[in-house]
């Protein structure tokens, strides 16, 4: 995504889709090999736990949930509304916005969509100066409410920007709140071309709530890439797996904080990646910026 306002997203998202095909649900093929969103996803770089398929985030959650929609960040009819007409909201999702007890967090691929929207309400919700004084302010834009991260939630209660950056519910000290502005401006995602510290997409202001997340843990640099790069691999399985593909090919170690980087995550290091492939994917996949 380029740094537009969001009604220039749409067009732009129009032309990815005849470019890169957007859209997780469908198949391309690497070879002779297809790929499903299914397909299970494998912690192939990461020592993060992982039991059959799912990704265990080592974050207390605790009343993060309740929080948001008490601020009404997330207006709670209108979320499970969402859900009911997809299937219903899982009971394992619910919680994460009714209860106070939850010490960690499970993500897979039947709930990873889920978590991308309620980590995308903290990271936009969540008062911190990446959102004030980062480039989501930059007077070009005119404000930041323009944006697909802004203009793009639904699920609040009244204007999302009536909740952007307003709620003290994730404090960070110091050190903790640099660390997240080191590594927020080093990890990139497939669908934009800019970095988490420019969050105008869903997955960069989700990515920014899970790194305030985790930073709050008092997790390490290395630890934090690593549930990155896990998380990434759900939003966007299709990609991460022709990018892996590519690393094998040329023999180099899937380091995550490598990985993540604008050289292989953004959008244009991505093409690069499909380019370089000797049996590059036919329809590469990418993550919807939708709710």
């Amino acid at each position: 995504m380029s740094n537009k306002k969001l009604s220039d997203f749409w067009i732009g998202a129009l032309s990815s889709l005849t470019l890169i095909g957007l859209g997780i649900g469908t198949m391309y093929v690497i070879g002779d090999r297809s790929l499903k969103k299914n397909e299970k996803i494998t912690a192939i770089a990461s020592d993060i736990e992982t039991v059959d398929g799912e990704v265990i985030i080592p974050a207390q959650w605790d009343s993060l949930g309740i929080d948001l929609v008490k601020n009404g960040v997330i207006d709670l009819q209108s979320f499970e509304a969402l859900y009911e007409a997809r299937g219903g909201l899982p009971a394992d999702m619910e919680v994460l916005l009714t209860r106070s007890d939850i010490k960690e967090i499970r993500m897979n691929e039947n709930n990873s969509d889920i978590l991308l929207n309620i980590l995308w309400a903290l990271g936009l919700g969540n008062e911190n100066r990446i959102l004030t004084q980062g480039p989501m302010m930059d007077a070009r834009y005119g404000g930041a409410g323009g944006f697909a991260s802004t203009g793009g939630w639904t699920l609040a209660r009244g204007d999302a920007m009536n909740h952007y950056a307003r709620h003290p519910l994730i404090a960070l000290t110091s050190e903790q709140q640099s660390l997240v502005e080191k590594m927020s401006r080093s990890i990139h995602r497939p669908c934009c071309g800019n970095a988490t510290h420019f969050p105008d997409c869903n997955h960069g202001m989700a990515m920014l709530g899970l790194l305030e997340l985790l930073a709050a843990q008092g997790m390490s640099e290395q630890e934090m890439y690593k549930v990155a790069y896990q998380v990434q691999k759900f939003w966007f399985p299709d990609n991460y797996l022709t990018i892996e593909k590519y690393f094998q090919q040329e023999g180099m170690p899937l380091v995550p904080e490598k990985v993540l980087s604008s050289a292989y995550s953004s959008s244009a290091g991505y093409q690069k990646v499909v380019q370089l492939l000797s049996t590059p994917p036919v329809r590469p996949q990418g993550g919807s910026c939708g709710v």
